[in-house]
């Protein structure tokens, strides 16, 4: 076991161990892949991009570690490229419908929307069983009414009550995906409830208040002074917009268990925002070629932040069924835009 991938103490009583994980990229190393991989995508019209997808996702997964071991990424780029082809020539079908059959068109636009829950359980099956760890792949089993409540109904929901049940929506949405994960043949838990949600878009609110009727009253009321009301709005904006995402991430990975291990998420609102600001500024500076740099960076932050409690050794999960998933529902995804 790697010393730098494990902290904490190991108690007797409960044989409980905090596990970190930890991501090994550099980003000058994840640039020579990213470069190679747009030439020779553009250099093949195209064609290499499923290598290049393969190649970008090894990299990132070889180099997430959990107790002193990567994760695997098990895909093959024939088996990308297959599923690229046809959903690609789907969408060329769909394109000259469109231009001359109108009507072809809009039905065959009504039943991608009732396909769409479908192809988004494929691709979720997809990735999981591609992904594996200390040589058991994970799994994902869905149904086809589970998927079209979380991607539709709930969210529907939550726009009909004007926001009030959307932290409903977006527990419904981590519930499916979740819940429906298997690390080989043990399914992952998810205790988060309704409350905790409500929570976090209460003081979003509460918030939202407090900072933006002062402002709107400085605008409306103290001309002069109105230059002070945008830098308030766009202050408020980025805060609002870095507790959101630190407290849903954090709330995701502490309600997240695989049988008795659980585990833990400390993301801060400064830290995040330290690197989406120094990201940003730097990919703006070198005109686009500091992304790949940024997404190391990023990945290394998260990754710095999450924990597992371990309640045990890791090498007691079984590996489930071999079973056949295909690309497609992920390609299809990608090039009608409809990916999770």
């Amino acid at each position: 076991m790697d010393d730098n991938a494990v902290s904490g103490s190991t108690s007797p009583s409960t044989s409980s161990t905090i596990l970190n994980f930890e991501f090994r990229g550099n980003g000058l190393e994840y640039f020579k892949i990213w470069i190679v991989n747009i030439l020779l995508t553009v250099l093949t019209l195209g064609i290499y991009s499923a290598w290049a997808t393969v190649r970008n996702n090894r990299y990132f997964y070889s180099n997430l570690y959990l107790d002193g071991e990567n994760f695997r990424y098990l895909a093959e780029p024939l088996q990308i490229l297959k599923s690229r082809l046809i959903a690609i020539a789907a969408f060329i079908v769909y394109s000259l419908l469109s231009q001359h059959y109108p009507m072809v068109a809009l039905g065959l636009a009504v039943a991608l929307i009732f396909a769409i829950p479908y192809f988004i359980n494929q691709s979720l099956a997809f990735h999981r069983r591609m992904s594996a760890y200390k040589n058991v792949q994970f799994r994902f089993k869905a149904g086809y009414g589970e998927a079209f409540m979380a991607l539709y109904v709930w969210p529907l929901i939550g726009v009909l009550t004007l926001g009030i049940l959307y932290p409903l929506a977006m527990l419904k949405m981590h519930q499916y995906v979740v819940r429906n994960s298997a690390y080989g043949t043990t399914k992952f838990d998810f205790t988060a409830t309704f409350k905790d949600y409500g929570m976090i878009f209460l003081i979003m609110l509460g918030v939202a208040i407090m900072f933006g009727l002062p402002a709107w009253a400085i605008m409306t009321f103290f001309k002069d002074a109105a230059f002070i009301s945008p830098i308030i709005l766009a202050g408020l904006y980025i805060g609002l917009f870095l507790y959101f995402m630190v407290q849903t991430n954090n709330l995701f990975f502490n309600c997240l268990a695989l049988n008795e291990h659980r585990f833990s998420a400390q993301l801060t609102m400064l830290g995040l925002g330290k690197v989406i600001l120094i990201n940003g500024f730097l990919t703006i500076i070198t005109l686009g070629l500091y992304l790949p740099a940024a997404k190391v960076r990023m990945t290394k932050y998260i990754a710095s932040c999450l924990e597992m409690d371990a309640k045990g050794p890791l090498d007691n999960f079984a590996a489930a069924e071999q079973d056949n998933i295909s690309a497609l529902g992920e390609e299809m995804g990608q090039v009608f835009d409809f990916a999770m």
